[in-house]
């Protein structure tokens, strides 16, 4: 009877080892997000017009793509309209009137539009 009672107590202690621990990993709120913080869509591959240079018209402006990309999360940028079909963003705390516009093509990578071309003043 003792032996039975100590094999329970071991297969009992030794579940408690393995499930606990996964407990933690498990999320409650939907998709994941705990916190509900915004996260948005992108494609890995920017569309060919961007990669070709083309500008963007936003509020009544060209901005045009820029060499470089600035990290920033979803939680940084504020969305603020679409151009052919790409969703268009400004850094949260900038001010009009903006630097910076930004288009997202993959996690935490924003490519920056500038109303200049690059190299043109």
């Amino acid at each position: 009877r003792k032996d039975c009672m100590r094999t329970n107590r071991s297969r009992w202690l030794l579940f408690l080892i393995l499930t606990v621990p996964l407990t933690g990993c498990v999320s409650t709120a939907p998709g994941g997000n705990k916190g509900h913080l915004p996260t948005y869509p992108f494609t890995k591959i920017e569309p060919e017009w961007i990669r070709n240079g083309e500008p963007v018209d936003f509020e009544g402006e060209l901005w045009f793509p820029q060499d470089g990309i600035e990290s920033l999360t979803d939680q940084e940028v504020l969305p603020v309209g679409n151009y052919r079909d790409v969703q268009l963003f400004v850094d949260k705390v900038d001010v009009r009137p903006f630097d910076r516009v930004y288009t997202k093509f993959g996690v935490n990578k924003y490519r920056y539009f500038e109303r200049t071309k690059t190299g043109v003043k």
